[in-house]
């Protein structure tokens, strides 16, 4: 006959939520790799969906600069392995720069609601997005050398364009990830698995 051994299994509550922020920054981010991939482009132009994901995670999380900074890092990667640019190594730097920028608005001590609409996301992803377009465009300008025509006519009018789009998408998708991260809370906190 076995020896049969009992173990006791202590379990520490109030720490299972501690890097909840990586996990859906993480599973963001892999939405918006893939959404970038297949989405189809208009006129030549189509919305960074990584860039609109990770400001999403930012404004959700009140993501700190050092977390920004590394969020940037990974999207920077991710954009590495998407990019159909002639300088896809420029995206290790604008996405680090566009996550701190959009991190330090989402910062800012001051409501951003207009009524009951938080426009922190539309804003963050605004100003993340320019950031990191403004960066990757000077980035490819100096280092191709292209002509300023080139940059301020072609390239500027493309940055503000996906601008645009990734404030429309972080701004419409925050209420919905918003209340998708709220009930899986209050579900733990039904099972007691939370404080």
């Amino acid at each position: 006959m076995e020896n049969k051994k009992q173990e006791l299994v202590t379990i520490t509550t109030g720490q299972e939520g501690r890097f909840r922020w990586a996990a859906v920054t993480a599973m963001l981010l892999a939405i918006g790799a893939i959404l970038r991939l297949v989405s189809p482009s208009i006129a030549g132009i189509s919305p960074n969906w990584i860039i609109a994901m990770y400001c999403l995670s930012i404004v959700l999380f009140r993501t700190s600069l050092g977390r920004a900074a590394g969020i940037g890092l990974v999207a920077g990667a991710l954009c590495l392995a998407t990019s159909k640019s002639v300088l896809p190594y420029g995206n290790l730097i604008s996405e680090p720069v566009g996550a701190l920028v959009c991190a330090g608005i989402v910062g800012l001590p001051f409501s951003m609601k207009v009524g009951r609409l938080e426009l922190r996301p539309a804003v963050g992803a605004l100003f993340g997005t320019l950031a990191s377009g403004l960066t990757f465009t000077t980035l490819a300008k100096l280092i191709l050398g292209l002509p300023l025509k080139v940059y301020l006519y072609g390239m500027l009018p493309v940055v503000l364009t996906v601008a645009a789009t990734n404030t429309v998408i972080a701004q419409a998708m925050y209420y919905p990830v918003a209340a998708l991260l709220r009930g899986v809370n209050a579900n733990y906190k039904e099972e007691g698995i939370s404080k």
